[in-house]
């Protein structure tokens, strides 16, 4: 283990406290406010009436008990979104009313039996319900817009979504605690001009953004790429797999980010072993716990600024 001080990193609750509770609930999100998280996440889709909700996909079918419902087994759908064809339940063709019949599941029941108990209590939270929260509570929000080219292509404008309903929470403010996150570029680009609230440009390890045909992500890690990034964005969340092993050459790839004028975030931090770079793994159990603590504390020593983690309870 790394003997270096945990440095003020802020803790970014990814979906809440989704480890021990199902993700995109408020009870997710309150737990995480208990344990310390300084920012709440909430992924956010589209109801048919416009009203964004939490879910991790517009296709619900893995968070929610919709493939138990009979009177919707009709709405099951095939769409091809961001390239990639999916079957399933999409929140855009249920209006919020009903949505809110449906009753959230956790969506890793196999890695996170313990979280199954839960299945059927919460209701699918509306994004002003979570900003509400935050609000309430003094804590941050950290929306992510999901799919928004996707969205923008059936008459959906998610980003527009996104700031109205933050105006109406008076949560636009320059000194707001809030960070938009999208992994495509002209949304943020676009959001730039009409909000003074931190912008973050998410960075996958493979791929690029959905809007942007042709563009790597490996191309915006480069100096150049970082630079431009920083003409419309505050900051840069990179997948955990682009720092690698070496903890030296992650601090390396942290400080070319913040050369660039970029915070660093990362994205996501778990204590499952299936989740965590292979030196903090321990056993054989792919589910069982590894060395969290060591992990967080090598994301201490690389100088990131902020961690998303499905575990803010056990941040040390």
């Amino acid at each position: 283990m790394l003997a270096v001080p945990v440095q003020a990193q802020i803790i970014i609750a990814h979906r809440g406290a989704s480890g021990e509770r199902p993700e995109h609930t408020l009870a997710a999100y309150e737990l995480a406010i208990e344990q310390g998280a300084d920012y709440i996440e909430p992924d956010l889709v589209p109801t048919k009436d416009g009203v964004l909700v939490a879910r991790h996909e517009n296709e619900i079918s893995g968070t929610t008990d919709i493939a138990l419902r009979p009177e919707f087994a009709s709405r099951k759908a095939t769409k091809t979104i961001d390239g990639k064809e999916v079957t399933g339940w999409f929140t855009e063709d249920f209006t919020l009313a009903e949505l809110l019949t449906l009753r959230a599941r956790e969506r890793l029941p196999e890695v996170r039996p313990q979280n199954v108990k839960f299945d059927g209590l919460y209701p699918v939270p509306t994004f002003a319900e979570v900003a509400a929260l935050a609000k309430a509570k003094k804590v941050g929000i950290y929306p992510e817009l999901k799919h928004p080219a996707y969205f923008s292509s059936i008459g959906m404008d998610t980003p527009d979504l996104l700031l109205a309903a933050l105006r109406q929470e008076g949560l636009d403010g320059a000194d707001a605690q809030v960070f938009i996150q999208c992994f495509e570029v002209g949304p943020l680009k676009r959001m730039r001009a009409l909000t003074p609230l931190k912008l973050v440009q998410l960075i996958a390890a493979g791929g690029g953004p959905a809007d942007v045909p042709g563009k790597r992500y490996a191309d915006m890690m480069s100096d150049a790429g970082l630079r431009d990034v920083a003409t419309y964005a505050d900051a840069v969340g990179i997948d955990m797999a682009l720092l690698g092993d070496d903890p030296n050459q992650a601090a390396a790839t942290v400080a070319r980010a913040k050369a660039a004028g970029l915070a660093v975030h990362v994205w996501t931090l778990r204590r499952e072993n299936r989740f965590l770079p292979v030196a903090f793994r321990r056993g054989s159990d792919p589910d069982a716990p590894g060395d969290f603590a060591g992990a967080w504390r090598v994301m201490s020593f690389v100088g990131v600024d902020g961690v998303f983690t499905d575990n803010p309870g056990e941040v040390p």
